[in-house]
């Protein structure tokens, strides 16, 4: 399978620039992969989408202030960096524009000198590993100091950040949100909860490899990047009684498929408490273990989302369903409306 096979043309005024006032006023395509019909909804009607017993999935992560800009003492050369992951200790891995001159034992200042950055390690693509000196508590120097690090397809700057957070936001670490979530609302979920339906939280931190299109021809030869996640016990025992009681595992976004399709595939089938590194390519032709139906926004052309999505409801139907969303008008992306595929 090439990655041609997952292309379509996106006209630019579709994608979503900033969120809709309320968050749940955004637009839901639900896709039916028995009958291949569609359904034009609002994000609200989700609800008639899932049935008392049913357990719904969300990613519990919060995305950091993650873009720094700053300046190098002497020279007052500007530098922006991005923080990736978090290696150990005051140790990052970020992205640094430019990076060229950023040799091991450079060193970058932000905010009067809040917070100091020096290179340790040189890596590929631009990325290095810095180590941070500060006063106080780093994520209160973050919160201060950095931006939030929105995709590179919006434009304009976000008036109010907590609208690249999901309203259950929690863990810290994220430099991308798991925006499949950002479309409830608080109301939403206690509606959704009185149900009968069982929330259900897990982690993963989403890295910036989210958003790449794939640069190969051939899906085989795609590298994927590499995310931390976690499943507590207590969300394991309720997902395993969901479905020894033969109700449905629902999963809010690919954060959360690719999580518990990581657990599944290493315990056989099984759903155990773990947490861990996960680089999972799901795509056409993948053996589906643990997830039965699920929300997602509307992604990008041969990125590997629209692969994941290919490979539940197959791709002929899925870029059926992206037709009819670009001829129907709806919103792309990160602040764009949602597809409910069953």
């Amino acid at each position: 399978m090439n990655t041609t096979d997952f292309d379509f043309h996106l006209p630019e005024e579709l994608i979503a620039q900033t969120p809709l006032e309320k968050r749940d006023a955004s637009r839901l395509l639900v896709v039916n992969r028995e009958t291949g019909k569609f359904s034009d909804q609002h994000f609200d009607s989700i609800i008639d989408q899932l049935e008392p017993g049913d357990a719904l999935v969300m990613n519990n992560t919060r995305v950091l202030p993650a873009r720094l800009y700053g300046e190098k003492p002497g020279t007052g050369g500007h530098v922006e960096l991005l923080l990736l992951k978090n290696t150990e200790g005051d140790f990052w891995e970020v992205l640094a524009k430019p990076a060229k001159r950023l040799k091991v034992g450079a060193q970058v200042v932000f905010g009067d000198g809040r917070l100091t950055a020096t290179i340790t390690e040189e890596l590929d693509h631009g990325g290095r590993i810095v180590r941070f000196d500060y006063q106080g508590i780093f994520l209160e120097v973050l919160e201060s100091l950095g931006e939030m690090p929105l995709p590179p397809y919006i434009h304009e700057k976000l008036a109010d950040r907590e609208r690249y957070q999901t309203v259950y936001a929690k863990e810290n670490g994220s430099a991308a949100a798991p925006t499949a979530g950002l479309h409830f609302t608080k109301e939403l979920l206690t509606k959704i909860e009185e149900k009968g339906v069982k929330l259900v939280y897990l982690t993963l931190h989403v890295g910036l490899g989210t958003f790449r299109p794939v640069s190969v021809d051939n899906l085989e030869d795609h590298e994927m990047h590499s995310e931390f996640y976690t499943l507590s016990e207590e969300a394991a025992t309720t997902l395993r009684n969901v479905k020894a009681n033969g109700h449905r595992i629902i999963a809010v976004g690919t954060t959360s498929i690719r999580t518990l399709e990581t657990i599944g595939n290493k315990f056989n089938g099984e759903i155990q408490a773990d947490s861990g590194w996960t680089n999972i390519f799901i795509k056409p032709g993948y053996q589906w273990q643990i997830v039965d139906a699920f929300s997602t926004n509307f992604h990008l052309p041969k990125s590997t989302l629209v692969m994941l999505v290919s490979a539940f409801a197959g791709r002929e139907l899925t870029l059926k369903a992206y037709e009819h969303a670009i001829s129907e008008r709806y919103r792309f992306f990160s602040f764009g409306d949602a597809m409910f595929i069953k």
